[in-house]
């Protein structure tokens, strides 16, 4: 039986990802990730045998959105979910198919889950084992041998990226996109270049500006010069120890890194920081509609989640001083 591969399935996928790209301005990862989902579905459906555009019902995403549900978190589910309802969109406007299968199909109710924060306890540590010059760690090193000063610039490059990733809580792709022109430390800001490629101006603070021209002037010239020699091509501000731009893996790997050598037993990744960022802001008084301008979300239900965070804070204390609890 002939499928929805004679009609160009994965043809279209191609031709919607490249809209996502060229069109839509979205980020390498993220049409990396609508693909997939998309292959995903589209094995689906060459599994149902559906044979034509016209077939395709509500139906059918439902059973696809069933049989994905098992071993997905309700985040997951609702992300292809979505992917689906854009690439249908796409389709329409196209004049490929007359209707949105996925139009009508509800979101999974999603899972009640808190951002993981680290304490006031927890920072102090992470930011107590920057202080000192720390050993390279072997995610660096590999198999090559470092001096005792090559250590102590990755040290400071590291205290570099804490800083700005708790003094500003920006996202780990926006930390790793951010290029040399786009910081003005003299006036207190940086543009970072968040989803859907908007731009967007956040205050950074002393301790931040302090940490980032210690970098700029001790640490990053060395690196971007590579062990070969050879001239690092990018602007990029935050370089690995070759020279070449810090990706959003490497970062991980740092993060984790220094938790492990701070004896944080949780699991933190950068967004870990962004997390903190955000909820010790309101903690000590910050509106939300400022914050939300801060992390950079389009719509404010996105920046509410922290609110729980610092209510759960505020009963704590309550129950700790309070003479009545």
């Amino acid at each position: 039986m002939e499928t929805l591969r004679k009609y160009g399935l994965y043809e279209w996928i191609d031709m919607f990802l490249r809209h996502l790209k060229l069109e839509r301005g979205y980020s390498n990862n993220t049409v990396v990730s609508y693909g997939t989902d998309l292959k995903i579905f589209a094995e689906f459906l060459e599994s149902r045998n559906v044979s034509s555009w016209n077939e395709l019902s509500r139906e059918h995403i439902e059973a696809f959105i069933q049989k994905i549900s098992s071993g997905l978190s309700k985040r997951t589910q609702s992300r292809r979910l979505s992917v689906l309802r854009s690439f249908f969109r796409f389709l329409q406007r196209e004049g490929v198919i007359s209707r949105n299968p996925a139009k009508a199909v509800r979101f999974p109710k999603p899972d009640r889950t808190l951002p993981r924060v680290l304490s006031v306890e927890e920072l102090k540590r992470l930011f107590g084992i920057c202080s000192e010059v720390l050993p390279i760690s072997d995610v660096e090193a590999e198999t090559t041998e470092f001096s005792s000063e090559f250590s102590r610039m990755l040290a400071l490059r590291d205290v570099a990226i804490l800083e700005c990733l708790y003094g500003t809580g920006v996202r780990a792709s926006e930390l790793t996109r951010l290029k040399l022109e786009n910081i003005h430390l003299d006036a207190g800001y940086i543009k970072v270049q968040g989803k859907g490629s908007k731009e967007r101006v956040v205050p950074i603070g002393e301790y931040a500006v302090d940490a980032l021209k210690k970098y700029l002037v001790q640490v990053r010239p060395k690196l971007i010069l590579n062990v070969q020699g050879k001239r690092g091509p990018d602007s990029c501000v935050f370089l690995n120890n070759r020279g070449e731009p810090l990706s959003r893996q490497g970062l991980w790997k740092i993060i984790k890194g220094l938790a492990k050598k701070a004896g944080i037993k949780k699991r933190i990744t950068p967004h870990t920081l962004r997390h903190t960022f955000a909820t010790h802001m309101l903690e000590h008084g910050a509106d939300l509609k400022s914050l939300q301008m801060l992390l950079g979300h389009a719509s404010i239900s996105s920046t509410q989640v922290y609110t729980h965070l610092a209510l759960a804070h505020l009963k704590e204390i309550h129950e700790t001083y309070h003479p009545r609890p």
